[in-house]
């Protein structure tokens, strides 16, 4: 009986074996026989393709668009040519990449009337790059922008163009745009009759305007622009165009707050540049009328420039001084300027600016950014400096030839020191930030 039992369970034990091996190999034969299906990346939904081409640079985007005919679609729907920006340069005289010209001639062929915020780059800042940017523009019959940004890297190039070959091109986007809410046109020929043009179609939509060094136009064009733009927030423009009647305009009750204002006082040749005065009464109108502008003033002026300058108070938020400015001018910024947020001093000279120091840090309440560069300050006042105005410093960019040892603190303390009135680490700087 026990022979038998153990014959059973060894013919039971067998068929299992062979049972769980017929198995195995059935299951491997099934594996051999799988098709793994690739993703059909032709039927991917558009949307899906469309916001991968968002992310793809321009060059990627033309690339991939030759993979099939559906994302070639999505190559040329509206929504991915509503923001371009055109890169121009001369390939003989620059290594940087451009917008392919064939890629340009296809973009006013079949995309113009889709542009709303363009920009024009022209890397080598070279006359023919601003020529073709003109040539562009001229072209966009069609099209309703929103923004227009015109941008010279290196050299104001579109300065050496004809004057009345940018005006016309420019004035064809003035006339067909009818909705253009901003404005960049730094360093161009533009001119008062061309702003006239800018705002009898665009007046309602204008919020932001930029047109720092435009020698052709006059006091009398930009005032025409803040009499009609009533919605304009941000301005930025040179000293020369800064008037009363500007201000008080400006301050209008039809007049939305203004948000930004910034003003460039350029000099180029000493002592041979007048500049006018605006009355504290203007000032006071516009401020009261904006009070939380940001007002930003970049001086770029020798020394004997500044007597019309920080006579009485105003409204200043921002101060860049780009060249020498006299341990006066700097004192009187202290005793004129109350609302000073940012202050950057890029040359003094050699006289320690320690008492100026100390009264901006009195009266400036606000001053939340700092930067020192060729001037002197002693040690024992810098740290007394950053004292005073404790941890709402949240900028301070000092160069290390600007501190001067003295009794009290060596240059190895005064980082401890101001680190300890900052609440953070601090060092002073090898090389400026601003």
């Amino acid at each position: 009986m026990k022979r038998g039992r153990k014959i059973n369970e060894a013919n039971n034990s067998s068929s299992e074996e062979t049972a769980e091996k017929e198995s195995k190999r059935h299951k491997i034969t099934d594996e051999k026989n799988v098709v793994v299906q690739s993703p059909d990346w032709a039927n991917l939904l558009q949307d899906i393709i469309l916001q991968i081409f968002q992310y793809l640079p321009l060059l990627d985007r033309a690339h991939a668009s030759q993979v099939c005919r559906s994302w070639n679609q999505v190559f040329h729907m509206p929504d991915l040519w509503r923001c371009f920006e055109f890169e121009l340069n001369q390939p003989a005289t620059s290594y940087l990449r451009a917008t392919h010209p064939e890629l340009i001639k296809q973009i006013i062929k079949r995309h113009s009337n889709h542009l709303q915020y363009v920009s024009f780059k022209v890397v080598d800042s070279s006359k023919e790059s601003a020529e073709a940017a003109c040539d562009i523009l001229s072209q966009l019959v069609n099209c309703s922008l929103k923004t227009l940004g015109l941008i010279s890297t290196a050299r104001p190039s579109f300065m050496d163009l004809p004057k009345s070959h940018f005006i016309s091109a420019l004035t064809v986007v003035f006339v067909n745009s009818k909705s253009l809410s901003s404005l960049k046109i730094d360093d161009t020929p533009v001119d008062d009759p061309s702003l006239k043009v800018l705002v009898a179609n665009n007046s309602d939509t204008l919020k932001l305007l930029k047109m720092s060094s435009c020698p052709h136009v006059s006091p009398a064009g930009i005032l025409c622009v803040a009499d009609q733009c009533h919605g304009l927030r941000e301005l930025a423009l040179n000293y020369h165009l800064l008037s009363d009647e500007l201000l008080l305009a400006l301050s209008s009750e039809k007049h939305v707050r203004l948000e930004h204002l910034r003003i460039d006082v350029v000099s180029e040749n000493p002592g041979q540049t007048q500049f006018h005065t605006i009355q504290k009464s203007s000032w006071d109108a516009f401020f009261k009328h904006s009070p939380k502008v940001n007002l930003v003033m970049y001086f770029f002026l020798y020394e004997e420039e500044f007597d019309p300058f920080f006579r009485y108070e105003i409204p200043v938020t921002h101060l860049y001084f780009g060249r020498s400015v006299s341990k006066d001018v700097l004192g009187r910024v202290g005793m004129t300027c109350p609302r000073l947020v940012e202050l950057v001093v890029c040359a003094n000279g050699l006289r320690p600016l320690d008492e100026e120091l100390i009264r901006i840090a009195e009266r400036c309440k606000y001053l939340s950014a700092v930067g020192l560069g060729e001037c002197e300050v002693s040690c024992s006042a810098f740290v007394e400096f950053v004292k005073m105005c404790g941890g709402r410093l949240s900028q301070l960019s000092i160069m290390e030839e600007v501190l001067i040892p003295d009794q009290k603190y060596s240059l190895e303390q005064i980082h401890w020191e101001v680190s300890k009135h900052l609440g953070r680490v601090w060092f002073p700087d090898m090389m400026p930030t601003w």
